[in-house]
C-alpha cells in the first residue's frame, strides 16, 4: 500500500477531496519511523505533533499522584494520536505518548497544519469531526469506566481493540481498564471457562 493511501482513505470518510487537494495534503505531511519504546511526547513538553499511525502501536498515559501510570488510550494503524489541548494552545502537556512497537507515522506540526488549513480549507471540517469523534469516544469510555463491572469493561475493550491483547502487556490493559493486573487475570480466567 502506498504511504498515503491509508491516510487519504481516512480523511476522505469525512469530506470529498479532489486529487490535487489530497496531493497538497500529502506534500505537507511529515513522515517518521520511530523505534519501539520512544516518547513522541513527555509530560511538561509542548505537543507539536498530530500523528496518523501507518504501522505500529502507541499508548497515551499520565502519572497519577502516586507515580503510577494510568493509560488513557491505545492507538494503532489508522488512528490519530496527539494531545489536542497542548497542540492547539501550545501549553505544556500532562501526558506521555510512547510507542509500544516500531511505529511509522505521518504527521502535522502547528505550522504545517496552518499551511494545510489555508491551502485546503476543507480540512477544517475533517479535524472538527475527528475532535468530535474523539470527544464522543472519551465520554463513552468515562461512562463505562464509572458504571460497568470489570468483565463488561474488558469485553467492551476486546470489541473496540480486538488486536491489542496480542500486542501489549496485560498490565497495560489493566491500567487502561482501571483495575489491577491480578483482577484482570481473574476476569480472563472466568471468560476462558465460558
Amino acid at each position: 500500500m502506498h504511504t498515503f493511501d491509508a491516510i487519504n482513505l481516512s480523511v476522505s470518510k469525512y469530506v470529498s477531496f479532489l486529487a490535487d487537494e489530497l496531493a497538497t495534503f500529502n506534500q505537507i505531511l511529515g513522515y517518521k519511523k520511530v523505534p519501539k519504546r520512544t516518547f513522541l511526547l513527555k509530560a511538561q513538553e509542548v505537543c507539536n505533533i498530530e500523528a496518523f499511525i501507518l504501522k505500529g502501536c502507541v499508548r497515551t498515559y499520565y502519572l497519577d499522584e502516586n507515580g503510577a501510570e494510568v493509560i488513557l488510550q491505545f492507538a494503532i494503524e489508522g488512528w490519530w494520536v496527539s494531545d489536542i489541548a497542548s497542540f492547539h494552545e501550545q501549553t505544556p502537556s500532562k501526558i506521555f505518548i510512547e510507542t509500544l512497537e516500531e511505529t511509522e507515522l505521518l504527521f502535522l506540526n502547528p505550522q504545517s497544519k496552518e499551511e494545510l488549513l489555508s491551502k485546503v480549507p476543507k480540512f477544517e471540517r475533517v479535524f472538527r469531526l475527528l475532535v468530535q469523534r474523539n470527544l464522543s469516544v472519551t465520554q463513552n469510555r468515562l461512562f463505562k469506566t464509572i458504571s460497568k463491572p470489570a468483565l463488561e469493561k474488558y469485553l467492551d475493550f476486546l470489541e473496540r481493540y480486538p488486536s491489542i491483547p496480542q500486542r501489549v502487556p496485560q498490565h497495560y490493559i489493566a491500567s487502561y481498564l482501571g483495575i489491577s493486573a491480578e483482577f484482570l487475570s481473574k476476569v480472563r480466567a472466568k471468560l476462558a471457562k465460558k
